[in-house]
């Protein structure tokens, strides 16, 4: 059973070896540390499992670790005698295994093989490993799976201890906003402090239902590594009454440090918030617009039986109009697909919306293919692009208003549509476009039109 979870961060500097006395202007996280050390010898736990962002990570693959040692040290931040050894939990690993095959989350041994433990890892375990050794190590990465993905990750290694009776710990190794000064390493971004005041606050009073709600755009913003290491932990926790006890916050250097300890005080099916978030989603995503209720209705047609629904009993508006049409589709906030046509290709605006649905859930080169599983977490937009302009000056653009068409007189081309999550900026709209058209931003030739759209949602 896992008894007691950890929240920390894993700056290397915080070993004293490395540190060189530097450590003592972050002194809050050095005792947050020793004192994660003395609950856990207390505990006395049979494994200690690690979950790390600085693990081996694969876009759609949880990497579970793999044969019986590991071993590490620190020298790529000079301290190379500071070293571990750690024999790993392989009937724990071994379980977990399977346990992902059969309820179909895509994670194992299989492709892990790196027996270096990294620093996420390492961090934590120098303060344990001076109060308590007698354990064996589990260590497991994030991917770039969904944020409900982690979270079912953690429910699969709750169910796996508690098959084994195994009594384990879970320490959730990551750092929280990496922009909070501008002197810092990553500089300034107001979202840095944002998060960090968020998040501390979600975990603080174990309120783990918010962690799926925190908008990709966002966290990629604030530079955070550890949000999906505390939401696979959090699922280690599902239908768990939890103590949340915040033990420290700091972000001396600009990086945000926090401790926050869970102590799991028994059952609450009341805590099941995977099972509501997805409940969520699945009503929110019911759209009276005509347009967004026939793009569903041609994803899911052909997810389903591979059929190609007809225009039959489609609303006159649709039939009559005709424009470039993008279908873009989104799975728990985060892009899952996205198709269009610039110009109109078809007979109508309908004939655009089932053809392009149709790629956009089947043939994006980006992604797998969506399955019926999927089906109902899915929320689809539908951009009806008014015709295009060429201008002369970037400086005619607006981000939020218009989209861009990025062009050059040997055919290449690139498009970013308007108002979208994560893209503040006419440069960063510009050099989105030309990378999908395999442009260079600065070449003398390239070509500049702005469109408006219609969105349906």
């Amino acid at each position: 059973m896992i008894t007691n979870t950890f929240m920390v961060p894993h700056p290397p500097l915080a070993v004293h070896e490395i540190g060189k006395g530097e450590e003592n202007k972050i002194i809050d996280s050095i005792h947050a540390y020793e004192e994660m050390a003395e609950r856990i010898a207390e505990i006395q736990p049979d494994t200690v499992i690690v979950i790390s962002p600085h693990a081996t990570m694969y876009r759609d693959w949880f990497a579970v670790s793999a044969g019986d040692h590991a071993y590490g040290d620190f020298s790529r931040f000079r301290a190379g005698s500071v070293s571990f050894e750690k024999e790993y939990d392989r009937e724990l690993t071994g379980r977990l295994s399977e346990l992902l095959k059969e309820e179909g989350i895509p994670g194992g041994c299989a492709y892990e093989g790196d027996p270096m433990l990294d620093h996420g890892t390492m961090v934590p375990l120098y303060y344990l490993d001076q109060k308590y050794t007698d354990y064996r190590l589990v260590r497991i990465g994030l991917s770039g799976q969904s944020l409900p993905m982690h979270y079912r990750l953690g429910m699969a290694i709750q169910k796996t201890a508690n098959e084994l009776n195994r009594k384990a710990v879970i320490i959730a190794s990551g750092d929280l906003a990496h922009c909070q000064k501008a002197d810092g390493p990553y500089g300034y971004r107001p979202e840095g402090p944002e998060y960090d005041e968020k998040i501390m606050k979600t975990m603080g009073n174990a309120a783990f239902n918010e962690l799926f709600e925190y908008d990709p755009a966002f966290l990629d913003a604030c530079m955070e590594c550890g949000h999906r290491s505390f939401v696979i932990m959090a699922g280690c926790l599902d239908r768990r009454s939890v103590r949340a006890e915040v033990i420290s916050h700091e972000a001396t250097f600009g990086v945000g440090y926090g401790f926050v300890f869970f102590e799991d005080t028994g059952y609450d099916p009341g805590r099941n918030f995977l099972d509501q978030y997805e409940e969520a989603v699945r009503n929110r995503n019911q759209s009276d617009d005509p347009y967004v209720k026939l793009a569903y209705r041609a994803v899911n047609a052909w997810v389903k039986n591979r059929e190609r629904i007809s225009t039959e009993g489609v609303p006159e508006e649709l039939l009559q109009e005709k424009a470039g049409v993008f279908v873009s589709i989104h799975e728990f906030n985060e892009l899952r697909g996205c198709i269009g046509t610039i110009l109109p290709v078809y007979p109508n605006a309908a004939e655009e919306i089932i053809r392009n649905g149709i790629s956009a859930c089947s043939r994006d080169p980006r992604f797998d293919p969506i399955t019926e599983e999927e089906l109902p977490y899915l929320e689809i937009n539908v951009d009806v692009l008014k015709t295009p302009e060429r201008i002369t000056d970037k400086s005619l653009l607006d981000v939020k208003k218009y989209g861009v068409i990025c062009s050059l007189p040997n055919g290449k081309k690139g498009l970013l549509l308007p108002d979208l999550d994560g893209v503040d900026t006419i440069e960063e709209q510009i050099s989105i476009a030309c990378r999908k058209g395999g442009i260079d931003p600065e070449d003398e030739e390239l070509i500049l039109e702005r469109f408006e759209v219609v969105r349906h949602v």
